[in-house]
């Protein structure tokens, strides 16, 4: 099944908007508070302020994980990792990015996790 709503809610995560902020680069819609509060974390860095503000949990994207296994959370995740890699650099082309995929050993399906920062 789909619809509009669902359409328009799915180009968010597969064209998501990115902003220039200070010196970051991060997922439109951030939250300051959230940013200044990850700056103060002890052994803060750039990269790691970036890597977790711009972290998606696969799980999340829907409100529900009735079929969800981890063969489609790869899959997806990889077609995902790709996306956003070409986008930043499209948006961004004197940049250079990170773009993650994060698999657990675990398997747990709430841990695998896409994210990105600046490589330099």
């Amino acid at each position: 099944m789909g619809g509009f709503s669902l359409a328009v809610g799915y180009s968010t995560v597969f064209w998501p908007g990115f902003v220039a902020f200070e010196r970051y680069i991060l997922l439109e819609g951030f939250s300051k508070e959230s940013l200044r509060g990850f700056e103060r974390g002890p052994g803060a860095t750039r990269q790691s302020v970036e890597a977790v503000m711009n972290h998606l949990h696969l799980a999340d994207i829907h409100g529900f994980h009735d079929g969800i296994a981890a063969d489609k959370l790869i899959f997806l995740g990889t077609v995902l990792r790709q996306i956003y890699q070409a986008k930043l650099q499209w948006q961004f082309p004197d940049r250079r990015f990170v773009v993650e995929l994060f698999i657990p050993e675990t398997n747990d399906i709430e841990d695998y996790q896409l994210s990105f920062w600046q490589a330099d």
